[in-house]
C-alpha cells in the first residue's frame, strides 16, 4: 500500500519510445478512431483501449492508503475550485444556455465543499466492529464509465471524479456532445491535478468525440464494473439494459406547495431564487406550484415582488405554443432567461423580470406546461384545499419525475409530513429553494449532482448518489459466541506486496501501442493480435462505411 509520502514504489512507465501523452487522454493517433463511425469491431476495440488502462489503474489505486488519496482528492478539489469561472464561461459559451455566475458556484459547491462533506467518512481502510466481531474491508468497484449532462458538465465532471478518488475508483467520462469541449479541457486539467499528486496514470480518462456506437460499447463492455449515468431518459434506460451494474437517475418535474401555514413571503423568493437559478436547467427546481385558493393571491403578490411576472390565460397560451410542438419540448429555450423566453413567445414583460409564471387549470398529458420544464417558466395551478393539493402533486410526479423531487412550504408540522408521506418522491425540500436544497445544498442532504429516484422512478438508487454507492465491502463475520475471541485487526491492511500489475501495451503513457499482447475480447475481433499494421488495415477498411455518412 502506498505511503504516507505520497510515492508509487514499484511503477515502472516503461521505455520512452513515445512522447508523454496528456493526462485524462489518449494518444492522437489512437484518439482518432474516434472519428470512424464504421462497424462495430472499431468502436468495440477503441472502447477496450480506454477500458484496459482504467483497468491497469484501478488496480494501482488499490495499494493507496487514505492519506495518498485524500492528497489525491484535495489537489483534484483546489485545481477545481480554481478553475471554476474558466469553466463556468466556456460551459456557456459552449452550450449557449446557464448563467455563469450560478455555474461558477455548482462548480465552487462541488470542489472543496463536496471532500468537506466526507471528510470524516474513510472509504479506504478496514471498518473493525468489535461489538458485532465483524472487519469491513472496502472494495472499489474498480472502473466507473460516466456520462456527462449538458446541463450541468463541469459540476458533474468535478463530482463524478471526486467520488471516483475518494473511494479509489478509475473512471472513464463521456461528455454530451454539446458541451464537449470544456468537458474534455476540464477532465484533462483534474487527470494532470491528480497525477501530479500520486494518482496512477490513467485513472481519470475522457471521451474525446462521444458517440453513440461507441458509448454502447463502453456501456456493455465486461471490462466496464459500473455505468454512473447522468442525462436523458433514453440514456439511462440504456446504462440500465447495458447487463452491467448501473446507477442511473430518471428526470425531475419536482411539485413545489405553498400551504396557507407558509410564511408566504419568504416562499416566494425561495421560489424565484430557485428557478431562476441557472436559467432553470437543474433537473431539482420548482416546475409546478400548486397552492389553495385561500392563499392564492397573496402568494401571486409576493411573486411578483420578487421578479415573476404572472401570465394572463392569453400570455399562457402563447408560452405553451412557443415550449412545446409536435416533437415535444422546445430544446431552444432550455437554460434561456425569462426574458428572451418571453420575447420569443411574443410577452411583453419587464427587463427584472425573473422567472414566468403561468397558470394552468389542470395537470396532465394534455397539459404540457405540467412536465419539465428546463427555463424560468413555473406552471401555477389553484386548488379547493390542502387534501387536493397533495393529490396535484402526486399527480404531476405521475406524469414526470417519479421519486425525485417536491418541495413544500409550510410552518404546520402535520402537513409537512402528511405532503411528503403521500407523494411519491425520495427528497422532499421544506422551506428552501428546491433546486440547492434537493441537491443537498443549502439543507442536511448528501451533496449531489446525480439524484437517485429510486423505486418510483425506476432506478437503483433513491438517495443522493455519494461514494458510498461506488464501493462495496467484504465482510468477514466471526462467530458470534462469547465463547470464541475476536480477533484483533488495529493496524492490519491489505497485503499487495510483490510486482504491481502490467500495465496495457495499448495507450499506458510510455508504453509501446503496438506491442504486447492484447485481451479476449480483442482476440474475439481479429482472432489473435491486433497490432499496429492490422489495426491501420481494419480503419482502411471501415473508412469505406464512414465516407457512406455518420451513423452515431
Amino acid at each position: 500500500m502506498v505511503g504516507a509520502s505520497g510515492t508509487r514504489p514499484g511503477i515502472s512507465t516503461g521505455g520512452a519510445s513515445q512522447p508523454v501523452q496528456k493526462a485524462g487522454r489518449l494518444e492522437p493517433e489512437i484518439r482518432n478512431l474516434i472519428d470512424i463511425s464504421g462497424s462495430q469491431p472499431s468502436m468495440q476495440a477503441l472502447a477496450e483501449l480506454y477500458l484496459d488502462r482504467a483497468r491497469w489503474a484501478s488496480q494501482v489505486f488499490l495499494r493507496y492508503d487514505r492519506d495518498a488519496v485524500m492528497r489525491i482528492v484535495d489537489a483534484v478539489a483546489e485545481t477545481a475550485h480554481q478553475h471554476a469561472l474558466k469553466y463556468a464561461e466556456w460551459a456557456v459559451e459552449e452550450s449557449g444556455f446557464g448563467v455563469v455566475a450560478h455555474k461558477k458556484i455548482k462548480n465552487e459547491l462541488t470542489a472543496h465543499p463536496l471532500v468537506a462533506a466526507y471528510a470524516d467518512v474513510d472509504f479506504v481502510s478496514p471498518r473493525i466492529d468489535r461489538a458485532n466481531k465483524i472487519v469491513e474491508i472496502p472494495r472499489p468497484a474498480g472502473v466507473i464509465f460516466a456520462l456527462v449532462p449538458s446541463t450541468n458538465p463541469i459540476s458533474t465532471v468535478n463530482f463524478k471524479i471526486i467520488l471516483a478518488m475518494l473511494t479509489r475508483n478509475a473512471i472513464v467520462l463521456s461528455p454530451h456532445p454539446a458541451v464537449k469541449d470544456c468537458c474534455i479541457d476540464a477532465v484533462t486539467t483534474l487527470a494532470a491535478a491528480a497525477e501530479a499528486a500520486g494518482a496512477p496514470p490513467a485513472c481519470i480518462q475522457v471521451v474525446d468525440t462521444p458517440k453513440i456506437p461507441l458509448i454502447e460499447e463502453f456501456m456493455k463492455s465486461a471490462k466496464t464494473n459500473v455505468v454512473l449515468a447522468t442525462g436523458g431518459t433514453a440514456m439511462v434506460r440504456a446504462a440500465y439494459s447495458s447487463s452491467n451494474p448501473a446507477i442511473g437517475v430518471g428526470p425531475g418535474n419536482a411539485p413545489v406547495y405553498v400551504d396557507p401555514s407558509a410564511d408566504f413571503k419568504k416562499a416566494a423568493h425561495y421560489i424565484v431564487e430557485s428557478k431562476s437559478f441557472d436559467n432553470s436547467v437543474l433537473c431539482t427546481n420548482e416546475s409546478v406550484l400548486i397552492t389553495v385558493r385561500d392563499c392564492h393571491d397573496a402568494v401571486e403578490s409576493e411573486l411578483k415582488k420578487e421578479g415573476a411576472h404572472i401570465c394572463s390565460d392569453e400570455e399562457t397560451a402563447m408560452l405553451r405554443n412557443f415550449l412545446f410542438h409536435a416533437q415535444g419540448f422546445n430544446i431552444e429555450a432550455i437554460g434561456q432567461d425569462a426574458i428572451w423566453i418571453a420575447e420569443k413567445a411574443g410577452i411583453k414583460v419587464s427587463t427584472k423580470t425573473k422567472i414566468l409564471v403561468a397558470p394552468i387549470t389542470k395537470i396532465g398529458i394534455e397539459e404540457p406546461l405540467s412536465k419539465e420544464k428546463l427555463c424560468p417558466v413555473l406552471a401555477l395551478h389553484v386548488t379547493s384545499s390542502p387534501l387536493q393539493a397533495v393529490a396535484s402533486a402526486r399527480a404531476v410526479l405521475r406524469l414526470a419525475g417519479a421519486g425525485h423531487s417536491a418541495a413544500i412550504h409550510a410552518s404546520d408540522e402535520r402537513m409537512i409530513f402528511q405532503f411528503s408521506s403521500q407523494v411519491e418522491c425520495y427528497r422532499c425540500v421544506v422551506n428552501a429553494p428546491c433546486s440547492q436544497g434537493a441537491a443537498g445544498f443549502g439543507t442536511g442532504l448528501a451533496p449531489t449532482f446525480t439524484i437517485g429516484t429510486g423505486y418510483f422512478g425506476r432506478s437503483s438508487v433513491g438517495e443522493n448518489v455519494g461514494p458510498q454507492h461506488l464501493v462495496n465491502y467484504t465482510r468477514i463475520a466471526w462467530n458470534s459466541s462469547h465463547d470464541e475471541p475476536f480477533g484483533n485487526f488495529e493496524g492490519i491492511h491489505q497485503s499487495l506486496d510483490g510486482p504491481l500489475p502490467e500495465a496495457p501495451s495499448d495507450g499506458v503513457p510510455g508504453k509501446s501501442f503496438s506491442t504486447g499482447s492484447r485481451s479476449s475480447s480483442r482476440d474475439a475481433i481479429q482472432g489473435g493480435d491486433l497490432n499496429h499494421a492490422e489495426l491501420r488495415r481494419l480503419i482502411a477498411e471501415e473508412l469505406r462505411l464512414a465516407l457512406r455518412g455518420d451513423k452515431s
